[in-house]
């Protein structure tokens, strides 16, 4: 009986895969990566097989979620799938353990870190403090947008809690939603449904290139967030419920959050 291990590649480069995850590429009869639930903007795919010492085999939708090709390689060889992030954070790659387990394989995990630990670090917020995570998603038309983004946002900030807002990824066309699309999102579910959740004064954060050298981390309101350049790279958003006066400080001190923010206080 063969081996599926999900290693988890970090967050940035081909750096941040951790020692565990090399090991287990190395002892792999085949390694496999998938890139469309996330990626790392910092390298191609020539640098992760360069750091492995061996060539990485690239799957589609399509092959993970319905040909399943790694539980079927895994029925007699080792083989390992890479994600960005920490494996487990994307439910396909629960739903591909699970049947693979369901199948006999023997599976195992390699975590990494993850944008989920990350954005609370970098800005210095109190990691429980955080509710529900959303996703923006690209869509054709403004009519089209799901309410469910606006909506579990305000849920959040009515219990206090903060959200982290992941912007969406079309991996098959390299398009990464950057800020000022998400924020622009958020402003056109306010009009639409009109409860006072993004407004003028609405602090949020923007972040990009989380785990790279040079981060960039800015706290503002958003107008303010959308003129900022926050260059390449892949972008996330948070709203803030309420602020703790360590908070506020972080988020002056670390992110050039406007000092009015401790008068709101």
């Amino acid at each position: 009986m063969g081996k599926l291990t999900f290693v988890g590649l970090g967050l940035y480069d081909e750096k941040d895969i951790s020692v565990k995850g090399l090991e287990a590429a190395g002892e792999a009869d085949t390694v496999y990566l998938e890139f469309y639930t996330s990626n790392l903007a910092g390298c191609k795919i020539e640098d992760i097989e360069s750091q492995l010492g061996k060539k990485v085999k690239i799957l589609c939708r399509e092959e993970v979620e319905n040909e399943a090709v790694p539980i079927n390689e895994a029925k007699d060889k080792k083989v390992v799938l890479l994600t960005a992030g920490d494996p487990m954070a994307a439910t396909t790659h629960v739903d591909l353990r699970l049947r693979a387990e369901k199948e006999g394989i023997e599976t195992k995990i390699i975590h990494s870190s993850s944008i989920f630990s990350a954005v609370p670090s970098q800005l210095g917020l109190q990691h429980y403090k955080f509710g529900r995570t959303v996703t923006l998603p690209f869509t054709r038309k403004e009519k089209d947008y799901p309410p469910s983004p606006y909506q579990n946002i305000k849920e959040n900030k009515e219990r206090g809690l903060h959200t982290l807002v992941l912007l969406d990824i079309d991996s098959k066309d390299e398009r990464y939603m950057n800020v000022d699309e998400g924020i622009e999102a958020l402003i056109n579910l306010e009009k639409r449904l009109e409860q006072d959740v993004i407004k003028e004064d609405t602090l949020i954060a923007g972040l990009a290139r989380v785990g790279s050298k040079n981060p960039e981390i800015r706290a503002d309101y958003p107008d303010e967030l959308r003129s900022h350049d926050f260059e390449g790279g892949l972008h996330s958003l948070v709203v803030f419920g309420d602020l703790h006066f360590m908070e506020i400080d972080s988020l002056i001190t670390l992110a050039n959050a406007p000092e009015d923010i401790k008068e709101e206080k």
